[in-house]
């Protein structure tokens, strides 16, 4: 009869030590990239402060106080809050300003955006000399604005100018194109429609160079002619680049002042005064400058462009999350 011996099984204790204390973690130091980015970062941060940033807040400290020639120099100026704002309201020109910055800026957006898309299509069939044509068309935008300006002055003069030559040839009486009130919003939104032109045809046609063509083929074997391709191929596709031509034409019509001055001063009697050579006006056409109102007149151009490029940034949203 064998003897089965149990070993009692040995319990182990619960070892109650605690356990050793992790390192410390050593702080992470910045990466080479992480140093060139912040290096690539500063100056552009440093330029956007000192030429931005600056001059805006300068503005809006001017429109805020009333300063003269003396108080600007000594920096004294007592503060007036929205008086300024309230002075450029009850003027009797901004009405007629406004009113001719919106025709302005909404007929040369107009012009320069279907003469561009036109000349862009044009431009696409790839025949010969076409790249030839459009550099000639690059032209007005190449040249400085001062020189543009001075030459359609001298082209609408209307005693010596060409285009009252070419109406005589043919039998129409000349044109007061820069001395009449009827005409010299007219004379400045041509002058600056040919300006601007060169500038959406470039655009325009950069993002015709990235519709794939294959599209424009299978819409030919289904039947679809020139201008269906071009309602249900060319126009959609373009829409993200006609947004951001749109954008960057409305900013700059909606501050050009060069051509209207050279050409006309924003006369005859204010016919043709937009907001932005009426805030020059109040702050350097005269005698006794008004600072104040001056910079209140520039902080509504740059309200207007501010809201219609958060409508741009807004769509473009909707748009990337539809």
């Amino acid at each position: 009869m064998s003897h089965t011996t149990h070993v009692p099984h040995r319990r182990t204790a619960p070892d109650h030590r605690a356990a050793p204390a992790a390192p410390p973690r050593a702080r992470r130091r910045p990466s080479s990239q992480q140093w060139a980015a912040w290096a690539f970062l500063t100056p552009v941060t440093l330029y956007l402060a000192l030429f931005y940033a600056y001059p805006l807040y300068r503005n809006l400290d001017l429109s805020l106080r009333n300063y003269t020639v003396r108080s600007f120099v000594r920096g004294d100026a007592p503060f007036t809050g929205l008086a300024n704002y309230r002075t450029v309201f009850d003027d009797p020109t901004f009405a007629p300003a406004l009113v001719h910055t919106v025709v302005f800026t909404a007929v040369c957006l107009f012009f320069q955006y279907a003469i561009g898309l036109a000349l862009a299509v044009f431009f696409n069939q790839h025949f010969r000399l076409s790249a030839t044509l459009r550099a000639l068309f690059l032209v007005p935008w190449l040249l400085p604005l001062i020189v543009s300006a001075s030459t359609w002055s001298w082209m609408l003069n209307s005693d010596s100018g060409v285009v009252n030559a070419a109406l005589h040839a043919v039998g129409i009486d000349p044109v007061n194109w820069l001395t009449s009130p009827s005409w010299s919003l007219t004379s400045v939104i041509i002058a600056n429609i040919w300006i601007g032109v060169p500038f959406n045809l470039v655009v325009l046609y950069s993002g015709l160079q990235s519709i794939p063509a294959g599209l424009y083929e299978a819409a030919a074997l289904d039947g679809a002619g020139p201008w269906r391709r071009f309602w249900s191929i060319t126009f959609p596709l373009l829409r993200p680049v006609s947004a951001i031509t749109l954008l960057l034409g409305l900013v700059y019509t909606l501050k050009v002042f060069d051509i209207i001055w050279i050409m006309t001063r924003g006369g005859p009697a204010d016919s043709s005064t937009t907001f932005a050579t009426w805030s020059y006006q109040l702050g350097f056409g005269n005698l006794l400058p008004a600072f104040g109102p001056g910079a209140a007149v520039g902080n509504l151009l740059v309200v207007a462009a501010l809201v219609f490029g958060l409508v741009y940034v807004r769509a473009q949203r909707k748009q990337a999350l539809a």
